[in-house]
């Protein structure tokens, strides 16, 4: 049985990973949810302070504070970027490290970065007007036909849960730059969702920028879905994960 440690993307908490982690705990594992600071059950603690060193302690002191061992952790979304400064920094207690529809940027990099230059203007006004200028409002969540990729698979229940319990993304989580030291490698697993396995090969054939922060090509587990899989794919989410054992 393997140790699995949970972490979301942008604007969601630990509640996220629910009917997955009870999968997995089902079959004999170790699960733990993690919620970032300011986020979920933690939003109370949101401040404009609140960048990807927050973040990434809050994984590494998972780690650390449940004396966890031979962990798969594994990031989704903007939670790849915690994950990945955290695998950089504590690889002794890691045995894998996964990107759900997450890369791991490259040492500098900011998620930020990673939008076209008329999308970072989009969000930086919207963050000014709608977030006090340090908060990053969640997207709306209303109806599939609105983001048929990234919302492919949400019934309508997920889709409330979304809009329920997404709360605004403290912005320098986005802003400040990754650092990453490259040392001990772990090894990776991308499971590509939005992207198709023969894309996703593509890129990495191509050298593109966005796969610069893996070391060398992960594993590559297919799981054509949404960018939401743990709430449009749960059961065959649990199993991707449970496969890396």
């Amino acid at each position: 049985m393997a140790t699995y440690v949970l972490v979301p993307g942008f604007w969601l908490g630990g509640w996220v990973w629910e009917t997955v982690g009870a999968r997995l705990r089902a079959a004999g594992h170790e699960v733990h949810q993690v919620t970032l600071t300011g986020l979920g059950d933690r939003a109370h603690l949101a401040t404009p302070e609140v960048g990807m060193e927050t973040h990434t302690l809050d994984v590494i002191n998972t780690l650390r504070y449940g004396d966890l061992r031979e962990v798969i952790l594994v990031g989704h979304s903007g939670g790849g970027l915690p994950v990945a400064q955290a695998a950089d920094r504590v690889p002794e207690r890691l045995t894998r490290v996964v990107y759900l529809d997450s890369v791991p940027l490259p040492d500098g990099m900011r998620q930020f970065d990673a939008n076209p230059p008329e999308e970072r203007e989009a969000i930086e006004k919207r963050v000014a007007a709608e977030g006090e200028g340090w908060r990053l409002p969640p997207p709306p969540f209303a109806d599939v036909a609105e983001d048929p990729v990234n919302l492919a698979g949400l019934s309508a229940t997920d889709l409330a849960l979304l809009r329920e319990r997404s709360v605004p993304q403290p912005f320098a989580t986005a802003t400040d730059p990754l650092r990453r030291t490259h040392g001990t490698p772990v090894p990776e697993t991308l499971i590509a969702c939005v992207f198709a396995e023969e894309q996703v090969r593509r890129m990495f054939e191509e050298r593109h920028p966005m796969m610069a922060g893996f070391d060398g090509v992960p594993q590559l587990v297919p799981l054509p879905t949404g960018h939401y899989p743990m709430l449009s794919r749960p059961a065959d989410t649990a199993r991707a994960l449970a496969s890396l054992v």
